[in-house]
């Protein structure tokens, strides 16, 4: 049979052995896949199984900082001036909210947000990163809470936490000597990174700004803890592994009696100044008062624009710290001090006395006294009890800029005290040098002569004046103001007391002796002693006017002509009781004339509170009452 042509028959042997090829080729391939698939398991749970087991951990635990409480600040007598609370604050990260904007007016349907809440917030927005949790309301009620948790699905990157908050219970009553902490900012961390604390702020969003927050903040900041917390994959908190508690900061007990600071609140009442009272047998700090002051619980949450607007255009300035950086001529309580020089250099005796005939003329320009027709033999004594003007410009144009500039630097003007607050003002104490260093030109002999009434260069602190004085009451020795008294341990109770720095002034017990005479003399018979009548005790002060703006020679200072701010200040230095000083005070009242109207009378109260218990009638000894 012939075969067909068009028929075309398989090769099954060929297609076999192709078909074998392939297969091998094909099981070759899912061979070497497998072993690479093994060696990466291999890779991943032997070799690298340590790494990964401490991500898979570190997405499991989360490292949790735990903010230690901050320490509670107290006067003398127990008095809480700042402490802390819990409370519950909404939150709200802006990174993760999307429209903030619209989020707050949503929010403001569950919870009441206030204008003030609103200002605050977007302040804070504009100094923080979008990733940092800012809080929107604080304080929030447990009925406002229950709302929020019931509408939480709707608000991405808003959440309620638990905070502790500061609080200051006596307003502004300590505002200057306390201070205020705040939100940290920039600076303040890269500070805290450069001094290796930043670890120990982990958490924390808050620092010490003014005051003694600031002063004392690595002690009242305490020591954050950690805690080992297991999440779940929403990132919820399921339990906790391990913690190591924080450290509480150490409570601060002052030497301030809170009585004392409001009593003299209440007797400036509206008026402009700064009284500082010290104990010179230790140089702690019994009152401590800038008029006016400001509320610190407006500064702990973040203070809105317009609260800060108001605070910072005032004319009053009530954020100028008056007692600590506030620098006015001395005036005549200068006198006590110059009198002291001059028997130290040996320019004076106590008897030696000039005729005073009311001026004193240098060159073409004449120097008046208050006393038209002048005080006529005047000796030292009297100088300081009549508070005698000619006495001082002969005084001080005979000794010069110069030998005035060395003895006052003994006393500590011109310099800072070294006080446990931050801040202080060195005041001005002029001589030929420092007037070369600062205008680039001579020193004339006549500027000297004003410098002996304290008016001219002359510029220092309350506090400066008030550690003058405290080293007279303390027979020539000085000693470093200071607020706190003892730095207090929470669990330990053990207490840190903050020791008294006397120095030795080297001055003449003798020349003491006359200067304290002389300035009992001043409240018994001179120019204050119609403040202290009938009291129970002997004091010692000075009365001191100084001018804010110079009159023109032969023109005569009519207080009612003057501006009110450009009137002169009334201050005064005293101590009491007078053979044992407890207490030595400045205190100065802006623009309100004559020391022995406005001034004295503030420390009149103050003794009668500290010595005799004694406050005005219809007043509490308890602080903010």
């Amino acid at each position: 049979m012939l075969s067909n042509p068009g028929i075309e028959f398989r090769d099954a042997q060929r297609e076999t052995h192709q078909f074998g090829i392939r297969l091998a080729i094909m099981s070759g391939f899912v061979v070497v896949m497998f072993l690479l698939l093994l060696a990466r398991f291999a890779w991943l749970q032997i070799i690298q199984h340590s790494h990964y087991h401490t991500l898979a951990e570190a997405n499991r635990i989360s490292v949790v900082p735990v903010t230690p409480g901050r320490g509670v600040i107290f006067d003398r007598n127990g008095v809480q001036l700042a402490y802390n609370y819990t409370a519950h604050t909404l939150e709200i990260t802006p990174g993760k909210a999307g429209d903030v904007s619209a989020t707050i007016d949503q929010l403001a349907e569950i919870v009441e947000i206030t204008p003030r809440d609103r200002r605050r917030f977007k302040q804070l927005q504009e100094e923080s990163k979008s990733f940092e949790s800012l809080p929107l309301r604080s304080r929030l009620a447990d009925e406002e809470i229950a709302r929020f948790a019931a509408n939480r699905y709707r608000f991405p990157g808003v959440e309620i936490k638990a905070r502790l908050f500061r609080q200051y219970p006596q307003g502004e009553l300590f505002s200057h000597v306390i201070g205020y902490i705040g939100r940290i900012n920039q600076k303040e961390l890269d500070k805290l990174d450069t001094d290796g604390e930043l670890a120990n702020y982990r958490g924390t969003d808050h620092i010490g700004k003014t005051g003694l927050e600031l002063s004392y903040e690595s002690a009242l900041h305490g020591t954050t803890g950690v805690e080992q917390v297991e999440i779940d994959s929403a990132g919820r908190a399921v339990r906790v592994l391990s913690r190591t508690p924080p450290a509480s900061g150490a409570n601060l007990a002052l030497k301030l009696d809170a009585g004392l600071q409001a009593l003299v609140d209440k007797a400036f009442g509206d008026r402009r100044g700064a009284l500082v009272a010290l104990d010179p047998q230790t140089g702690g700090v019994l009152a401590f008062v800038s008029k006016p002051g400001f509320d610190p619980n407006l500064f702990v949450d973040g203070i809105d624009p317009q609260s800060w607007g108001e605070l910072r255009n005032s004319p009053d300035r009530p954020m100028l710290n008056r007692a600590l950086t506030g620098t006015y001529p001395p005036g005549s309580t200068f006198k006590p001090f110059m009198a002291l020089a001059a028997l130290t250099t040996g320019k004076r005796t106590p008897q030696q006395a000039i005729s005073d005939p009311g001026y004193f003329q240098f060159g073409n320009h004449r120097f008046r006294d208050d006393a038209e027709f002048g005080h006529g033999a005047v000796d030292m004594y009297k100088s300081i009890v009549v508070s005698c003007d000619t006495y001082y410009y002969v005084l001080a144009n005979e000794m010069g800029i110069d030998a005035i500039a060395k003895f006052m630097t003994r006393l500590g003007f011109g310099s800072r005290t070294g006080i446990d607050l931050t801040g202080e003002a060195a005041g001005i104490l002029p001589s030929q040098e420092w007037k070369m260093q600062r205008f680039k030109q001579k020193w004339f002999a006549g500027e000297t002569v004003s410098i002996g009434i304290g008016q001219g260069y002359n510029s220092y602190t309350p506090l400066q004046l008030a550690s003058a004085i405290a080293a007279i009451a303390n027979d020539g020795t000085m000693l470093r103001p200071h607020v706190v008294d003892y730095m207090e341990d929470v669990r330990t109770k053990a207490r840190t007391p903050v020791a008294p720095r006397p120095l030795a002034l080297g001055l003449n017990p003798e020349h003491i002796d006359v200067i304290k005479k002389a300035l009992v003399g001043v409240n018994k018979e001179g120019t204050s002693a119609s403040v202290f009548v009938g009291t129970e005790y002997v004091s010692a002060g000075k009365t001191g006017t100084s001018q804010v703006v110079a009159i023109k020679q032969g023109e005569k200072y009519i207080e009612s002509r003057v501006q009110e701010r450009h009137r002169d200040h009334a201050l005064f230095v005293a101590y009491a009781p007078a053979d044992k000083p407890t207490i030595a005070l400045a205190v100065i009242v802006e623009n309100a004339g004559f020391g022995a109207k406005a001034a004295a009378p503030i420390a009149r109260q103050v003794f009668d509170y500290y010595l005799l218990g004694k406050t005005p009638p219809g007043d509490k000894k308890e602080a903010g009452k």
